[in-house]
């Protein structure tokens, strides 16, 4: 582990492509790790959660590998904590995709299907508006920031206050979230070009801030 760059734990739960999650975050100046290990994990100075595909086979892999507890530990210790895509949504406490299937429950809410009138999934680019543009996560993103989304459902939190970003697809729809150290995209940071790795070097300048304990 570099003492400039900090730790930040990739949680592999080997689904979907958490390869290109885990580069973007290395590329953008941290030593990250794409493990399973619960002591790396405890241990790192950032936590990432990415995820695609449905919600409810992503759930059930995070708890059949044995990190949904240690996913939670890193939420309850204050660690800078970043969910994307799915792994956003399994943030919730549920999904209307498989409402048999409970979610960590982090942030109060419900993942809810994009309403009819236009094609799912929303498979393009789309500016996002920024509801919390003080958040550091959000920093340097420019006045005109486009991001590319691949999503059928998005969060419907129980308190509005957590939404830090939207986008205009039919209605408007919740594409970013901030609940203390946890903050969440819909949105895929690593397949957003400068945009997604200005916010993911933001999440890497948090990180660093809270191990050396500055205030991001």
């Amino acid at each position: 582990m570099s003492a400039d760059r900090p730790l930040i734990a990739v949680l592999d739960y080997g689904i979907g492509n958490l390869h290109s999650a885990h580069k973007a975050i290395e590329k953008m100046g941290a030593d990250a790790r794409l493990t399973a290990d619960a002591g790396l994990i405890a241990g790192a100075d950032g936590v990432v959660l990415p995820g695609v595909g449905a919600f409810g086979a992503c759930m059930d892999t995070l708890r059949s590998v044995g990190l949904e507890t240690p996913a939670l530990d890193a939420v309850a210790s204050g660690r800078p904590f970043l969910g994307i895509c799915v792994g956003m949504q399994m943030l919730f406490d549920g999904s209307e995709e498989n409402d048999d299937v409970t979610g960590l429950g982090v942030i109060p809410g419900t993942i809810r299907w994009i309403p009819p009138g236009v094609k799912r999934p929303q498979m393009q680019w789309n500016r996002l508006e920024l509801r919390r543009p003080d958040d550091p996560m959000l920093a340097d993103l420019g006045d005109d920031p486009w991001v590319y989304f691949v999503h059928s459902l998005h969060g419907v939190p129980s308190d509005p206050a957590v939404v830090a970003a939207t986008c205009e697809y039919g209605t408007e729809l919740n594409a970013a979230f901030r609940l203390d150290n946890v903050f969440a995209t819909q949105f895929h940071p690593e397949k957003s070009g400068p945009t997604g790795l200005r916010l993911l070097a933001n999440f890497v300048g948090v990180c660093a801030a809270a191990r050396d304990g500055a205030v991001a």
